[in-house]
């Protein structure tokens, strides 16, 4: 992996402020805020902004929409202190366009035509059925073209502290922008657990060096 290019860790699904402070304490660069209806990390508008408030300046926040109502992602954006909105359903190009801020766009797997409808977006690459939040892993190494061709994507699908080392090895010499991680380092209840937060940072950072 080259070296001297750092990769961006983010922890989706926050659902509570301490957990959020126990992530940039332990040097995430992203967490994202779950808006997504039926998720069981779904946040309310209070506890969204009471975790926002409670690391700003400190990490980037991300809002995760999921084919959500335009005026829905206005009332979250107009509330929320924000850095980036992640779109994780079948959004349209015009539709990501619209946003202020910088995007995420999630596709399925390391899907090439995808990619290509989304030029401006960072593309989350998560599994090619069964994503969003599901813990599911893929076929990591798949994403090695993307990249190769100049995407910055993220990683997602079924990472954990376990296995991220592996599936980063599994790209050869490049590294991707980040790597995303929601279910692998969870408690009961959605809660985040500290120490596999920061076994999940110690396992990235050694692929790094590895590299």
């Amino acid at each position: 992996m080259t070296g001297g290019i750092r990769i961006r860790i983010k922890i989706c699904g926050v659902t509570h402020p301490d957990d959020a402070a126990a992530a940039v304490d332990a040097g995430v660069d992203l967490i994202g805020l779950n808006f997504v209806p039926g998720s069981p990390r779904m946040l309310d508008l209070n506890t969204a902004e009471a975790i926002s408030n409670r690391v700003a300046g400190q990490v980037e926040r991300v809002a995760v929409f999921r084919d959500a109502p335009w005026n829905e992602v206005e009332m979250v954006t107009r509330r929320i202190e924000l850095e980036r909105i992640q779109f994780h359903g079948e959004e349209s190009e015009d539709e990501v366009e619209m946003v202020d801020l910088p995007v995420i766009k999630a596709v399925r797997g390391a899907d090439r035509e995808a990619a290509q409808t989304y030029p401006g977006a960072l593309l989350l690459l998560d599994h090619p059925t069964g994503g969003g939040g599901a813990g599911q892993a893929w076929n990591w190494s798949e994403a090695a073209e993307l990249i190769a061709e100049g995407y910055d994507i993220i990683l997602a699908g079924g990472l954990d502290p376990e296995n991220v080392g592996e599936a980063l090895g599994n790209l050869g010499d490049l590294p991707p922008w980040g790597v995303d991680v929601a279910t692998g380092v969870e408690a009961e209840g959605y809660r985040k657990d500290p120490a596999r937060i920061q076994a999940f940072i110690a396992a990235v950072r050694k692929a790094e060096e590895a590299g």
